[in-house]
């Protein structure tokens, strides 16, 4: 019906139910989605965390799975036969070069597998002890970054839910912690701690493992949560004041049932960035106490012993000092990378 100016009469016909093509027209169809779904996107969009992350799943599996059909162990001394005199023509090979029972073989007409990197002054294949030591490099990284994360998690999340004076007390033994100097206190606690477990671990599940690891697991749970923690606590303060808190303390759920459905959920995008990041510095540590020979036990290889081995023939064998530094600098490179790129996904203040 026509209706006139300025009249105050209701249009009937806009109640009218709308038509499937105004349907259509006025809704705009979009997939359901998550914020992890949306991070995910944003991380494929990001190229070189692409690239970072296909670096460290190769290199991983690599690590895994070369072990299994390579001819040589880490450990094998080739040119060390039971009964016989040391074949010493095994040792200091350059890559792709044999030894003399081997080349006799090659000359025969059999095939030999060759030594990629070479072989190391023990007659040892250098190429599998680079994979074992990445292999011991990348768990040692991964364990220590899992300990670090369950005592920051835990620690943070109690100082910033509870407050007060237990807030107070906590903040204080991590500001102590943080005025120690680092690498110092890993050297002091890792010397200290090798030679106190030896005895204990001796003859128990643990001996395969080694007192020296061990105590590198350790060390990480004393020292390296702090930052985790402050992190954590930080994001439980911001939260604990929202609507959804304050509705389940008035219905009486209990603090530990309310951080663990509510806030440390709520933050656990802070929590897979900082663990991402934490890996690098896990891995960095390692090598260097290895490094100096607080490390792996021998003959369990480490990218850091291995290049600490190599320091005695670096002007003849200079690959072998190259090899693993290449491999610890592609690893940290990529996890910091990929660290950044999780960062840029799954922070919502730089994507609000």
């Amino acid at each position: 019906m026509n209706k006139k100016p300025f009249s105050l009469q209701v249009d009937v016909d806009a109640f009218l139910p709308a038509s499937d093509d105004e349907k259509a027209y006025m809704v705009q169809m979009r997939p359901s989605t998550t914020f992890f779904k949306d991070g995910v996107k944003r991380l494929i969009k990001n190229k070189v965390a692409l690239v970072s992350f296909i670096v460290i799943v190769v290199i991983t599996l690599s690590a895994i799975i070369i072990p299994v059909f390579w001819p040589y162990g880490y450990e094998q001394m080739l040119g060390v036969t039971p009964g016989s005199p040391v074949d010493s023509s095994y040792n200091n090979l350059a890559p792709m070069k044999y030894g003399s029972t081997e080349q006799a073989k090659i000359d025969a007409g059999e095939k030999v597998f060759p030594h990629l990197f070479g072989t190391d002054s023990s007659g040892r294949d250098y190429f599998i002890r680079v994979v074992y030591g990445t292999r011991i490099s990348l768990a040692v990284g991964f364990f220590a970054s899992i300990i670090v994360l369950i005592i920051g998690i835990l620690v943070g999340s109690i100082a910033g839910y509870i407050g007060g004076k237990v807030d107070l007390v906590i903040m204080r033994i991590v500001d102590i912690i943080y005025s120690l100097p680092d690498m110092l206190m890993v050297i002091l606690l890792a010397s200290v701690l090798r030679m106190t477990l030896q005895p204990v671990i001796e003859g128990t599940v643990l001996a395969k493992i080694g007192s020296n690891i061990i105590s590198l697991f350790i060390v990480f749970g004393l020292l390296y949560w702090v930052s985790m923690s402050r992190l954590i606590r930080g994001q439980i303060l911001s939260l604990r004041e929202q609507e959804y808190v304050l509705a389940a303390q008035a219905t009486g759920a209990k603090s530990g049932w309310i951080i663990r459905k509510h806030l440390i959920p709520n933050c656990i995008s802070v929590v897979i960035i900082s663990t991402a990041l934490q890996i690098p510095n896990a891995i960095f540590t390692e090598s260097y106490l290895s490094f100096l020979g607080l490390g792996v036990n021998a003959p369990m290889p480490s990218l850091g012993s291995l290049a600490s081995d190599a320091l005695n023939g670096i002007t003849s064998y200079p690959s072998r000092l190259v090899i693993p530094a290449i491999v610890i600098s592609l690893i940290v490179l990529s996890l910091n990378l990929f660290g950044d790129g999780l960062r840029d996904a799954f922070d919502p203040k730089l994507n609000a």
